[in-house]
């Protein structure tokens, strides 16, 4: 028998992204943000949603682009990091010692050393509550050569992405694949 936990923000886990913008004086900017996912095929389409008190929430909306950076587990103390302190008092690629680069088709930037990055336009914006929904639609997806497997697109292993715990506030790698999607059912498909 299940326990009723109550409403609460409790998926289990959620992605480590890192939302680039400028901010109104051209300075580029970063904050981490575990609100989010693909939410389109087609436009392809990303959601972050962020609080109205942060810096990138004006940003997105004056310039109507943003960014995700997606780090490795390597990097989870800079991500960290982009999470607990605002662009508006500190330049936070000074401090980490991280590069900003100006993306060529969206007025964002995007962090050099992560990865891989989704450029994006904005689409739509829903306000939720506390949170805004920023749903982007992905222009382009850059990753590092170093990542990619042999078809070309980027690999969970080689990537290392990590997920964050809400309610525990805990970091978690992803493990290793358990299995291929749109495969692992098909004796159960048979079955029906």
């Amino acid at each position: 028998m299940k326990k009723s936990l109550g409403a609460r923000t409790l998926l289990p886990t959620a992605p480590v992204w890192v939302v680039g913008t400028y901010d109104a004086d051209g300075k580029p900017n970063v904050m981490t943000a575990s609100w989010g996912g693909i939410c389109c095929s087609k436009p392809p389409c990303v959601g972050v949603s962020l609080r109205a008190a942060t810096h990138s929430h004006a940003a997105i909306k004056a310039r109507g682009a943003f960014t995700v950076s997606v780090p490795s587990e390597d990097q989870v103390r800079e991500a960290d990091y982009f999470g607990i302190v605002s662009g508006k008092d500190t330049d936070k690629f000074e401090v980490s010692g991280l590069t900003p680069v100006r993306s060529e088709l969206v007025d964002a930037p995007y962090v050099s050393q992560f990865p891989v990055v989704l450029e994006c336009r904005l689409h739509l914006t829903v306000e939720i509550g506390l949170h805004t929904q920023f749903i982007g639609e992905i222009l382009d997806v850059k990753a590092d050569q170093a990542v990619l497997a042999a078809d070309g697109l980027p690999d969970p292993a080689k990537v290392k992405p990590f997920l964050y715990c809400p309610e525990v506030r805990a970091y978690h790698g992803l493990g290793g694949t358990i299995g291929r999607g749109f495969h692992e059912g098909k004796e159960l498909k048979r079955r029906s």
